[in-house]
């Protein structure tokens, strides 16, 4: 039987590479020990970037489109690697599967493959992925695809990078599955939890929420604004952070975390860590795959 290159770094084929380890015919055993050592070369590989980017924070080429586009290239780098024998990893892997159904590897001191089975180690990158506070997407690529065009037209406006809007769009929804819906069961495309103020002219639903008042989390009823399509909602968003003077440090905004603290200032959520739990999201693995997954 013949498999497939599985591109392990995509959250969408660790089920594929898992599937092949349950095999456990030699030319299974051999495309699971590539993988996995392209999985820990990646691993590697994001640790030297970070260290090396904390030394250069004021480094001219130091910004987020730099370190998406880098870490694009380290993962297509070091799945080559792992094709052309990498660092030996992959053949001790192989051969441990060619005699046993599980292995123990080492426990690495860089946030790397944690101890235990082969099948855990594989399904850690996916469990890894998702920021703190917000569910992670089979359905990422989905979620980029269908937004992708808005957020650009919004960013432009704003003169923020694009995939900050669909992290946010994603952090407000988890990923689109929890957008507001009507009493009809329709959706209001209310992609960032924008509330109906009293000068809100537009459609309106009502939805619980969850406030921090004095540090405290609670729930209340609110009225939200609701629009005929996820294009109205980029629009009325890039409106209401391009006019409002609360949210002027957002605008041209091209640091992920500066994006985030500004947005947090103005007053966007009453989540105290509100700017932390976005700025994982800009950073994290579920965006960056899900943009190179509908970038193909």
């Amino acid at each position: 039987m013949q498999y497939a290159q599985i591109n392990s770094l995509d959250p969408n084929s660790l089920s594929g590479l898992k599937l092949a380890a349950k095999t456990k015919s030699p030319e299974s055993n051999k495309l699971v020990a590539q993988q996995f050592e392209a999985m820990f070369l990646q691993t590697v590989m994001k640790s030297m970037r970070e260290a090396t980017s904390s030394m250069a924070s004021d480094d001219m080429f130091n910004s987020d489109s730099t370190r998406f586009y880098q870490g694009l290239h380290d993962q297509q780098l070091t799945a080559v690697m792992a094709q052309r024998g990498g660092v030996g990893l992959a053949k001790f892997i192989e051969r441990q599967l060619d005699g046993s159904a599980s292995l123990r590897p080492p426990t690495y001191d860089l946030k790397g493959p944690p101890a235990g089975t082969l099948e855990q180690a594989i399904a850690a990158p996916q469990a890894a992925a998702a920021p703190l506070g917000v569910p992670y997407s089979n359905n990422a690529q989905g979620f980029v695809e269908q937004v992708w065009p808005q957020a650009q037209q919004a960013a432009s406006s704003l003169g923020v990078p694009a995939h900050f809007l669909v992290a946010q769009a994603a952090l407000e929804t988890g990923w689109g599955k929890s957008v507001i819906t009507r009493a009809d069961g329709s959706s209001s495309h209310n992609l960032f939890n924008i509330k109906a103020g009293k000068d809100w002219k537009g459609a309106v639903v009502e939805a619980s929420t969850t406030e921090y008042e004095n540090g405290q989390a609670v729930t209340r009823k609110a009225r939200f604004r609701a629009y005929g399509s996820y294009a109205e909602s980029f629009q009325d968003y890039a409106s209401l952070v391009g006019q409002a003077p609360r949210y002027a440090a957002v605008r041209g905004q091209t640091d992920a975390e500066g994006f985030s603290r500004a947005l947090q200032k103005g007053g966007y959520a009453t989540d105290p860590a509100y700017a932390d739990k976005l700025t994982r999201v800009i950073n994290g693995n579920t965006l960056r795959q899900g943009m190179l997954a509908s970038a193909r």
